[in-house]
């Protein structure tokens, strides 16, 4: 959480993160620290079931979306996911797959989320999948 959030005082806007990895490592976690580190007031919690939380009132709005559910690419069309990826909002997403063909490469920091330990994580940063 405060790797994001450290991270998060640097952003200009319109960064997007693509967050992999299993269940339970700490996705929603990093998120959190995005959300603290922008100064948003807001509590995150798991999209999973409403798919797209959006938190303002900090030096950015923040947009999580988590895909998991989702099974195939029309599904979506109704997140209007393209409609927000030219705003200057931060994005972060889980499980980004079936979104990878509309990411812009430039601005899309792919995370991979790892067990290193009971209670630790190893983070792996790349431009691409």
């Amino acid at each position: 959480m405060s790797f994001a959030a450290s991270l998060a005082c640097g952003l200009k806007g319109g960064e997007v993160f693509a967050l992999t990895g299993d269940l339970g490592l700490g996705k929603t976690t990093f998120v959190k620290g995005l959300a603290q580190g922008l100064g948003s007031p807001s509590t995150v919690t798991s999209p999973t079931f409403n798919l797209v939380h959006r938190y303002k009132g900090g030096r950015l709005t923040l947009v999580h979306y988590d895909l998991y559910r989702l099974k195939k690419p029309g599904e979506l069309e109704a997140l209007d996911l393209e409609t927000e990826l030219q705003t200057q909002h931060v994005l972060a997403i889980e499980w980004p797959t079936l979104a990878n063909p509309i990411l812009p490469k430039n601005r899309t920091r792919w995370i991979l989320f790892e067990e290193s330990g009971d209670t630790e994580r190893k983070l792996t940063i790349s431009s691409t999948p």
